[in-house]
Formats: C-alpha cells, sequence, structure tokens
C-alpha cells in the first residue's frame, strides 16, 4: 500500500496514511485517461457552429441564363456553392458533441489519475482542512504552509463554503468534492491536496 505523510494545516507532520493499492496504487493506463480527457473536452463543447447552405442564402430564385447557346457553362442558381455568396457544402452544423464511455472505463481513468498523483509525489492528504469565514489570505497561507506554489487541486468529502470561497481568487487553485473530481481536473492541476475525510469516500466509491 503508498503510504504519504498526513499533515495538518500548519504543514506539520502528524502521522502517516496508508492509501488503497486498488485506487491510489494501480499502474496507470494513459490510454485510458487520454478517452476520459478527450470525452470530457467533447462534452463541454458547445456545437453551435453554423453555416448557411444554397437553401438558406438570401436569392438565387431564378435561373442567371439559359441553358443553352450562351457558349458558358450551366447554371442553375447564383447561390450555387461555386458562385461568390452562394451556399457552403458540407460545412458545419449544430450538433451534440457529448458521449459517454463505459462506467468501468471512467472508473479506470478516475483510479489512473489518482494513482499518477502518488506516483509523482504530488498528493499532500490534510488530517483536516477547516476556516472559521472565507478568507482567501488564510488559504494562501495553508497553501504556503504546505509548500505547494503550483496549480492546485484542493478536494474535500463534502462542500465546504468557506474553504471554497477562499480558495475561487486564488489563480491556478480550484475546489472541488470527491463527488465532483474528475479526470481532466486531477491531470490538469500540478498538486493534489485531500483531505483525511476525502481519502476514505474515495477509497469507499471506487475501491
Amino acid at each position: 500500500m503508498p503510504k504519504v505523510a498526513l499533515l495538518n494545516q500548519t504543514g506539520s507532520k502528524v502521522g502517516d496514511i496508508e492509501l488503497a493499492d486498488s485506487v491510489f496504487g494501480i499502474e496507470p493506463n494513459e490510454n485510458v485517461l487520454h478517452d476520459a480527457v478527450v470525452m470530457q473536452q467533447a462534452s463541454v463543447r458547445q456545437g453551435t457552429h453554423k453555416v448557411k447552405n444554397r437553401s438558406e442564402r438570401r436569392g438565387g430564385g431564378r435561373k442567371p441564363w439559359r441553358q443553352k447557346g450562351t457558349g458558358r457553362a450551366r447554371q442553375g442558381s447564383i447561390r450555387s456553392p461555386q458562385w461568390v455568396g452562394g451556399g457552403i457544402v458540407f460545412g458545419p452544423t449544430p450538433r451534440q458533441y457529448s458521449y459517454k464511455l463505459p462506467k468501468k472505463v471512467r472508473r479506470l481513468a478516475v483510479k489512473s489519475a489518482f494513482s499518477t498523483k502518488v506516483k509523482e509525489d504530488a498528493i499532500v492528504v490534510l488530517d483536516n482542512l477547516e476556516l472559521d469565514a472565507p478568507k482567501t489570505k488564510e488559504m494562501v497561507s495553508i497553501l504556503s504552509n504546505l509548500s505547494v506554489d503550483e496549480k492546485a487541486l484542493v478536494v474535500t468529502a463534502d462542500y465546504n463554503e468557506q474553504v471554497a470561497l477562499s480558495a475561487r481568487n486564488i489563480p491556478g487553485v480550484t475546489f472541488a468534492t470527491v463527488d465532483g473530481v474528475n479526470v481532466l481536473e486531477l491531470l490538469k492541476h500540478d498538486k493534489l491536496v485531500i483531505t483525511q475525510e476525502a481519502v476514505k469516500k474515495v477509497e469507499e466509491v471506487l475501491a
């Protein structure tokens, strides 16, 4: 079982915590991680792109010139694709890009993302994360105590309004609950700051 230091908010070590092999100690599957990231990025695409085809262009109601006898190529409409101002052929139209991966694949991707953080020594486990009031300055101080100066994902077991409000104005820091954590967020941030309670909840859900 992977073992990491358990820290408090001042950055002092208060013990060690063993992480479940089945969640934090697997060999990361890079193909599955890639598939999960592509799926998430596709799901946030708006798909509102639109071009006008020949039926949507204004004009073109009559034949420009007669079919034969002019010496020119036959034309049926000035809104055909070959004309300037004509319709666009095979252009993008509104569509939904989102799709889903099988449940087992999604679970493996999340496990691989957590295991990657452990493998890279980029996980910080806190015994508790509590703030009396929403204070960005206090959150900055806590992250400084933990030697976290990169992009960080802060994860708690349940929604904590004080922590969420304190973290939202810090550049590069994102707050999430166990239920809302995803592969893209885990890989996008350099450090994972997670509470002991959240670790247990992750293991319950994914083990």
